[in-house]
């Protein structure tokens, strides 16, 4: 809803300013304030046809529309220097208002026709070999710019253009950590599509373009956090399913230490002692939701299921799903014969072992099988996982048992308009999402709830939410470490594989299988 105020406000802002240069162009004033009447007379008066306002109400198209229609009417005035183009398109109605004071800034004509037949005159001067004639015009044309302006305009073109298509439409990504191997690796490099899932309006509104949150070398966030915007999504392509990878914003990353090399939220700092001492070298920084790292997971659950992990076998609504085709698990590999051959282990794929481990791989169960294969000396046997409990959703052991990544839950996920009694076994689960996802006040006291300072039995959720895990799934940190992920934090859709580097190992170089692969083939 905060954007469309801001819209709105800069509407009304425009339609008020755009008056004073209707009643100097000789054009009715009250039309400035019609909608609809007032972006036909604008397009008149700069020598667009009426109908071209209409290219005004498709999306994404209409922003590139509207900076053209207000550069050429500050230049229906005369105002033909760069800032005023500058300024037409980022604050029209600052640069409208001071054309509409000013008494030398008359109505020239509409700028767009002028614009066409003064480069069609000195076309065919120069056609005729009358340089006389060009030379003048081009002397006296208010049309042309220097080289200097020219550069100017094309990097700030193509900023603008590459900001907003990494904004709305497609922005590149690469895989930093092995949550996704073996389906996506380290290294490969994707475009996400910012529209199958529905464009998510920008929230911070004050950022440097082309860069997510940090300056490079500056160790400094890039944005400013206020002032921001509301979160709003256009209608989607598709929705979010189970089993899709999604990119989406990390959900504990609203309070984070940024370290070399990674990032620790606050309440990994809480919950890990062993990070008790980041807090005295590094500074907490606060994130706004679109400014927060991003992850890759696959969407394992949505809003609604009730999700569980028996064995290392995922079930959703007490039936088994279909696990990924290159799904890994940690496995011992141990020869009580003969040294197993590195050259073996590599044409299956082999290569990368757990940590500083000797004999610890992640492996899936194609190549479990191939390595057993190999003697009948060789021992092949999964890990098992992190203590019960050690840093797991929804860190309450009272509730939780003895559970592991390996045995985990049941939980139930959201759903938007589910409802779930307040209790003490709900809170654990679901009070971040009412505090944190949803703002609410929730405090708990003397045994009873209370939301907003009214007690309640129960509560009834405004979003949806998701349950996302790696493939890797014994090298993830994912929804069964910090639990559910909001729809406003989902950024997009993986769709293929454009770069794929192989960083370290025997094979370094570029992966060229993988490049052009589909994002959701593996």
């Amino acid at each position: 809803m905060t954007i469309f105020i801001a819209l709105l406000i800069f509407y009304l802002l425009t339609s008020f300013t755009l008056a004073k240069l209707f009643e100097k162009a000789g054009v009715e004033k009250s039309k400035a304030y019609i909608p609809g009447i007032n972006f036909i007379e604008w397009a008149k008066l700069i020598g667009r046809k009426p109908i071209y306002a209409l290219w005004l109400l498709v999306p994404i198209v209409n922003i590139f529309i509207y900076a053209g229609m207000a550069v050429d009417m500050v230049r229906s005035f005369g105002r033909y220097g760069f800032l005023d183009s500058f300024l037409a398109v980022i604050a029209t109605p600052i640069i409208f208002s001071s054309i509409g004071k000013k008494e030398q800034d008359t109505y020239r004509g509409p700028n767009y026709t002028m614009e066409k037949e003064y480069k069609e005159k000195m076309a065919e001067a120069k056609k005729a070999g009358d340089k006389a004639t060009y030379q003048k015009l081009l002397r006296t044309s208010p049309y042309e710019k220097n080289s200097a302006r020219e550069w100017a305009e094309s990097i700030i073109f193509a900023v603008f253009a590459a900001a907003f298509i990494r904004m709305f439409l497609i922005e590149a990504y690469v895989i930093p950590t092995p949550s996704m191997e073996g389906s996506l690796l380290v290294g490969d490099y994707l475009f996400v599509s910012k529209a199958h899932y529905g464009i998510r309006s920008p929230m911070t509104v004050l950022q440097i373009p082309l860069l997510h949150n940090r300056i490079p070398f500056l160790n400094r966030e890039s944005y400013l956090r206020k002032p921001s915007l509301g979160y709003h999504r256009l209608k989607p392509i598709e929705n979010v399913d189970r089993n899709d990878p999604v990119v989406f914003n990390y959900p504990e990353g609203d309070s984070v230490y940024v370290v070399p090399g990674r990032t620790f939220s606050v309440y990994d700092v809480r919950r890990n002692k062993g990070l008790a001492v980041i807090p005295s070298r590094y500074p907490l920084t606060l994130r706004p939701i679109d400014k927060r790292d991003h992850y890759i997971k696959r969407c394992i659950g949505i809003g609604g299921d009730t999700l569980q992990v028996r064995d290392r076998q995922v079930y959703i609504n007490g039936k088994a799903v279909k696990n990924p085709k290159n799904m890994q698990f940690n496995y011992k590999v141990v020869s009580v014969g003969a040294p197993i051959s590195p050259q073996a282990l590599a044409a299956m794929g082999v290569s990368k072992k757990v940590g500083n481990t000797s004999d610890v791989y992640a492996l899936n169960s194609e190549q479990v099988e191939k390595i057993k294969s190999l003697s009948p000396d060789i021992l092949v046997e999964v890990q098992t996982s992190n203590p019960p409990n050690m840093g797991l959703f929804p860190h309450d052991p009272k509730i939780m048992g003895n559970w592991t990544v390996d045995n985990y839950g049941p939980v139930v996920i959201p759903r938007k308009g589910m409802t779930v009694p307040l209790n003490a076994f709900t809170f654990p689960f679901y009070q971040r999402v009412i505090r944190v996802y949803e703002g609410n006040k929730l405090e708990v006291k003397d045994g009873k709830y209370y939301l907003n300072g009214q007690e309640a039995q129960n509560y009834t959720f405004k979003m949806n939410y998701y349950w996302m895990m790696g493939d890797n799934r014994h090298q993830s940190e994912d929804s069964r470490f910090w639990g559910f992920v909001p729809e406003d934090h989902i950024v997009g859709k993986p769709l293929f594989i454009w770069m794929s580097m192989e960083k370290s190992g025997p094979n370094k170089g570029v992966r060229w299988n993988r490049i052009f692969k589909s994002a959701s083939s593996f």
